[in-house]
């Protein structure tokens, strides 16, 4: 069979990128004649921009050639952002027009717009009758699947269930030791990790604030990944995220996207991955952590509950999500930390001044020989990125002189947009109007607040502060 995928593709860093080459391998595999049609430059046969209404009416020129058409489903791979309900509507309009021209076609929702298929107006209704011109639609959950059913009024019977991980193989054969020696982590101690892309709903943040003491059991939290778009709010995120790592002993924050390999291998060489998400439709990390045989604590959002493995831990809130940690090492957050050497046995009594000094430097050494054990545990060595599969440096200890400052994102004018039909062409308009006055202010408040960083970079205080 010859078949068109349409998907982001590798070597983009891309969670649906990565999948889709798995699912390529699967199809090939079965002997199906497979090409990709990406939305931007990639390992892909073709590449076309499918963003705004131009482009499904291109893809549906090409679609006719094939005997299958396997759409790899996110709505940002179609739709602007924001999106007028003009825009909405054509947009829908081309998808409609592109699925009811291929000879069959399949769709795998990885995230979906809910609210697009409640609306009342024609953008809602063109995107219900999209949807039921899919000829096969596949998500990974039972939850996905209801969810998307009742958004857009489909038969849920239409909707097929698939393992997430159906396609997925190992990437690497090394044991947990290996792992550790290649990734430059110690041997002991137990190791969480919290990897993939950071942003506001993997909730890595949560994942830090619930390990705060487990270092002093011997316990150390791998913080891995790398921003996927660089919006303000993303990298508001990652600067609170640095400065919570910052502060938290035992935990670090590996600043890179990984390769597949390294992805790998940071699974095997933790004891308990950990998912603290905030929303999700499904995990592929969780799918990566089954193939490994690795325990998981995640959150109970999304479909991750009908995902996960036998043996996950999932948590409701904040506070189960620490317990559940404490659990993974064999303590609870009420119990007391370990006392040091030298406080947990009486001194001799009636000894002389000899004996005693000898004790002193006999608890002396073994205070220190403690607090080496904890550190080679749980403190988290500097990673070289260059020489160890490509991770980052661990960024504990930066200058963070600034960070509160850098955190806010300059001020930029939203786009005049609306999806409720007419608002957008009146947003316009008041912007028009209001030019000369906003964005005077606008510039100027950017100004201050770069002067400000550079001033606190460079040592001094803000401009007009009182130099504290």
């Amino acid at each position: 069979m010859r078949i068109l995928m349409v998907t982001p593709y590798a070597p983009n860093r891309d969670g649906i990128a990565n999948y889709a080459v798995q699912h390529v391998k699967r199809l090939r595999a079965e002997g199906h004649d497979v090409e990709v049609l990406s939305p931007g430059p990639s390992a892909a046969h073709h590449h076309l921009d499918l963003k705004g209404r131009r482009g499904p009416l291109a893809l549906a020129k090409r679609v006719r050639a094939y005997d299958r058409l396997i759409v790899q489903w996110h709505p940002d791979v179609f739709y602007p952002y924001p999106a007028t309900a003009r825009e909405l509507t054509e947009v829908t309009a081309g998808l409609l027009v592109c699925f009811r021209g291929a000879k069959a076609v399949e769709v795998r929702a990885h995230e979906v717009n809910r609210e697009l298929g409640q609306r009342r107006d024609p953008a809602g209704a063109l995107a219900r009758a999209m949807w039921r011109s899919v000829d096969r639609i596949v998500v990974h959950t039972d939850t996905e699947r209801d969810e998307l059913a009742r958004a857009y009024r489909l038969d849920p019977a239409r909707i097929e269930v698939v393992e997430h991980g159906g396609h997925f193989e190992r990437r690497t054969g090394l044991t947990q030791a290996d792992a550790r020696r290649r990734l430059g982590l110690p041997q002991r101690g137990h190791r969480f990790l919290a990897i993939g892309f950071v942003q506001p709903h993997k909730g890595f943040d949560r994942a830090v604030r619930a390990f705060r003491g487990l270092d002093r059991l011997g316990a150390a939290l791998d913080v891995v990944g790398s921003v996927r778009v660089e919006e303000p709010e993303y990298l508001a995120h990652l600067e609170e995220l640095r400065d919570l790592v910052a502060a938290t002993p035992g935990t670090a924050l590996h600043e890179a996207y990984v390769s597949d390999e390294a992805f790998d291998a940071w699974i095997v060489a933790a004891d308990t991955v950990v998912l603290p998400y905030r929303f999700i439709w499904s995990s592929g990390v969780m799918e990566r952590a089954r193939l490994y045989g690795r325990p998981v604590v995640a959150t109970r959002v999304g479909g991750l509950a009908d995902q996960a493995p036998p043996g996950t831990t999932l948590v409701d809130d904040d506070e189960q999500l620490r317990a559940a940690l404490w659990a993974a090492v064999g303590a609870t957050p009420d119990e007391p930390l370990p006392t040091a050497a030298v406080e947990s046995a009486p001194w001799p009594a009636g000894a002389d001044h000899d004996t005693l000094q000898a004790e002193v430097r006999r608890r002396a050494r073994a205070e220190r020989a403690a607090e080496d054990d904890v550190a080679g545990a749980g403190a988290v060595p500097a990673v070289d990125g260059e020489a160890l599969l490509g991770v980052g440096v661990a960024t504990r200890g930066a200058d963070r002189r600034a960070a509160n400052l850098r955190r806010v994102p300059p001020l930029g004018l939203p786009r005049a947009v609306s999806a409720r039909p007419g608002a957008s062409g009146a947003k316009r308009w008041v912007r028009r109007l209001t030019a000369w006055q906003i964005d005077p202010l606008v510039t100027q408040l950017n100004r201050l607040r770069d002067a400000a960083i550079a001033d606190l970079e460079e040592g001094g205080s803000p401009p007009g502060g009182s130099g504290r």
